[in-house]
């Protein structure tokens, strides 16, 4: 299983992330808890602090891709605004 936060690539400086958090392992976790929970692999009690845990990394890659798509508007403006500029 892998581990998001194990993960040996860094992510551009956002605070709310652990130092070694990584877009793709924690899908590729998000997609482990749900494969668990639908095969029926887990106690019940397990199966709710799986879910949990997958919330919770579902909101960091929502926070990832948020400041990833500000990262992009940004550039985007700057490309905008370069190009309208007399030469």
């Amino acid at each position: 299983m892998v581990d998001p936060i194990a993960s040996s690539r860094t992510h551009p400086a956002d605070p709310s992330l652990p130092q070694s958090w990584n877009y793709e392992a924690t899908v590729t976790q998000v997609e482990t808890i749900i494969e668990q929970i639908e095969r029926g692999e887990l106690e019940l009690a397990e199966v709710f602090d799986q879910f949990a845990s997958a919330v919770e990394y579902l909101r960091q890659c929502e926070a990832f891709l948020q400041q990833r798509q500000q990262q992009m508007d940004l550039l985007i403006e700057t490309l905008t605004d370069e190009s309208d500029s007399p030469t």
